[in-house]
């Protein structure tokens, strides 16, 4: 199941924003951080592959959500201005950010290629 992270979670499980300039993962899987908010359609329709894919690659990859009217600190260090954001962070190396609703299939994608994650 995706965790909800609050500031303080996110700080310690994805990344000291207060503490780093520069990106430093602070996990051990790769990671998926939904950004959303309650009132978003295209949110409803990316929670469930989320939910789904955080069965399906448990142990593999981390999945996480942060709700943008709760943790508006967050979205403001990650300069999101439309929902749902996903921030794709592979183990190592820089992160990359995708806008909009996407499919099963694009979450896939990106686990098994820039993840090198099997299911």
């Amino acid at each position: 199941m995706a965790e909800n992270l609050t500031k303080e979670t996110f700080l310690t499980k994805v990344f000291d924003f207060e503490k780093n300039q520069e990106w430093n993962y602070q996990g051990e899987l790769p990671a998926i951080v939904d950004f959303w908010a309650p009132w978003c359609g295209p949110c409803k329709m990316v929670g469930p592959v989320i939910e789904e894919l955080s069965n399906e690659y448990a142990g593999k990859v981390n999945f996480y959500k942060v709700n943008v009217d709760d943790e508006q600190e967050i979205a403001g260090v990650f300069g999101i201005r439309s929902i749902p954001s996903l921030l794709f962070i592979p183990k190592e190396g820089k992160p990359k950010m995708a806008m909009g609703a996407l499919p099963k299939d694009a979450f896939v994608e990106v686990i098994e290629k820039e993840f090198a994650v099997k299911n």
